[in-house]
Order: structure tokens, then sequence, then C-alpha cells
């Protein structure tokens, strides 16, 4: 039998979930299906997932859901409060077929088959802090993302704007442009072209600044979180606010992965073999969360610019044939191993 835990699994519960309704599919343990049900995403829905299994299995059950994270998260949450054992599932790949067979049962299905071929599972993130975090850093994200083309247009309609407005403007710097261009005003002496252009000028830059203020402001908050949740993590060299908050984010909590190489893997660091005949290299992993990989190549790039240790590092590899990018992918894999060792043994705050 299927084991989580070291106890004994009497069937799976696969969830293909939706943003209005969630469709789940029992299999046993030879993974033919026993039954499947559709609910609504409601925590209603939720009880009636609940008791569905129930009635098909008196014992031990592992739910595998998709996107724990997203449209399952209320489900997942649901039934860790009543103590089930839920595992996250990818999106399980979907077999040739000539009809082009697809439907949410099937998904659910294909979940719950894809948890009893696999011999690691992954356990769903946590809430609580965890949670709080990745809200805010989702948010200055996307804070950060639209600031950048609002200052383009800016720019962009200083460059086309009427004679008195272009010579005043231009060459000034962007903070500067931002706070000359939020104090137009609009005159009803002016005309049609220049009075449009102030207006689109003036809202563009009101824009731009309170984005700017709202990303300041998230960044605040999200180094006061990650400083309270670990302030180790921060005094590794290279390491702000937004790279250790993808760092645990990503992580989420002590046990979730089962060794550092796993979440190297997890980070997209692991080294893939590339040999051919004679020749033995690695070449660079494209998988894995992008946030976290992201989070650990500007480390390593912050540390081969200002770190002394890691400069020594890449110059000596480089003496040995390395390439520049391979070196990057050496430092991010040693880096993986660094901070997960130092994340899991970390005090959890209380």
């Amino acid at each position: 039998m299927m084991t989580i835990k070291t106890e004994p699994i009497d069937v799976v519960i696969g969830v293909d979930t939706h943003k209005q309704t969630h469709t789940a599919s029992i299999v046993d343990q030879l993974g033919a299906e026993l039954a499947c049900r559709t609910s609504r995403a409601t925590v209603a829905g939720h009880a009636e997932l609940l008791q569905f299994a129930r009635t098909y299995s008196g014992g031990k059950r592992l739910w595998a859901i998709e996107g724990t994270g997203s449209y399952g998260r209320g489900l997942t949450t649901f039934l860790l409060a009543h103590d089930e054992d839920v595992v996250e599932i990818d999106r399980p790949a979907r077999p040739a077929r000539r009809n082009g067979a697809k439907s949410d049962a099937l998904d659910a299905t294909r979940a719950a088959r894809e948890a009893l071929s696999r011999q690691d599972l992954a356990e769903p993130r946590c809430s609580g802090d965890r949670e709080a975090l990745r809200v805010l850093l989702c948010t200055r994200k996307v804070a950060v993302s639209a600031y950048k083309p609002a200052i383009n247009h800016l720019k962009a309609l200083v460059v086309t704007a009427p004679a008195a407005l272009h010579d005043r403007l231009t060459g000034l710097g962007r903070e500067a442009l931002i706070k000359q261009c939020s104090r137009l005003r609009v005159s009803r002496t002016q005309d049609a072209e220049y009075g449009a252009t102030v207006l689109a000028l003036r809202s563009t830059a009101r824009r731009a600044s309170m984005l700017m203020a709202e990303a300041k402001s998230l960044m605040s908050e999200i180094e006061a979180l990650v400083t309270r949740l670990a302030p180790r993590l921060l005094a590794e060299h290279g390491v702000g606010p937004i790279t250790g908050g993808d760092i645990l984010c990503a992580w989420s909590h002590r046990g979730r992965l089962r060794s550092e190489a796993a979440f190297a893997m997890l980070a997209g660091v692991a080294p893939i073999p590339a040999s051919s005949g004679q020749v033995t290299r690695y070449r660079l992993n494209r998988g894995g969360d992008r946030q976290l990989n992201r989070a650990l190549h500007t480390i390593v790039l912050t540390r081969l610019a200002h770190h002394d240790e890691t400069k020594r590092y890449a110059e000596r590899r480089k003496a040995e044939g390395k390439t520049s990018r391979e070196i990057r992918r050496c430092l991010k894999r040693h880096l993986a191993r660094r901070l997960f060792k130092l994340l899991e043994s970390m005090p959890m705050p209380t």
C-alpha cells in the first residue's frame, strides 16, 4: 500500500481546481476510479467533498490537489484544518489522444494517479506569515512593473510636447521631472494641444509618483516581515528584503523539501549533465521556480561585484577554464546549499 508519513493510504483523491468549481476523483491503490464529484468552490462545497471522500474511505486518505496556492487554496486550508493529508500536484501531463479527450473529471483522475506514481510528494506551502509575505511581494512587483511604463510614457510626452513645455522640462532628472509635471496647471487661455499635453503630463506624473510611494511603503512592510521571520537570512552577504522574501516564499517551512538537492532543483540551479564524447560539462537548468532562481542570480551577481571571497573563487575557476556562465551556475548551486541549511536550522518565530 502507498504510505505517507509512515501511515498506509487507502485511497487517493485527485482534485482539479477552478475558480467556481472543484472536481474530485477517488482512485484506489491500483489507480482504478471509484467515484467522481464536482462541488462549488465554497466552504459548503469543501465540506461536501470531504463528506464524499469519507463515504468511500473510512481509513486514511491522501488528497492530491492542483494549484494549492491559487484556485485550490481554500480547499487546501479547509482540509488541513480537518487533519487531512494533502500534497500538491503540478498539472499532470495529458496523454496524446486521437479524440483530444479532456474534462475536469479526467484531469482529477490524472492528478490522483500522478500522486500514486511519484516517489516524492510535495507538501503545500504554508499560509500565515509566508502568505502575507507573498501577497506583499506580488503587489510590490505589480506596482514596480506599472511604474516603469509610466515613466517611459512621461518622457515620451515631453519629447513631443509643444516647444514651451519641451524646453521647460527637457534635461530634468526622473524625480525632478515627476515633481515638475505633477504641478502643471491647465488654463482656459491655452490652446487644445497645449492643454491636453499638460493634462496628460500631470496625470502620468501623479500616477508614477503614487506607484513609487506604494512600492516604498510595501518595501518597508516586506523588510519588517523578513527581518522578523529570518534575521539570519538578511545577514547573508547580498541578500536583501526582496530576494530574501522570494527565498522564504519558495522554501515555505522546515521539512517541506526533503534535501538541499531538492531545494536546488526547485530553484532551477541543479546541474544538468550535457556531456558528449570526451567532454564532461553541465548546462544551466531552465526549470524550477523562476522567482527563486532570479533571487539566487541577483545575490550571486552582487557577491561577484562586492564579495572578496566570491571574487577569488571566480578568478580561480576562470583560470581552470570555466566560462562566466558556468561559474555563475556553480555559485548558485553552492548558494542554494548554504541557504537551505541556514533556513532549515533557523528557529521558528513564535
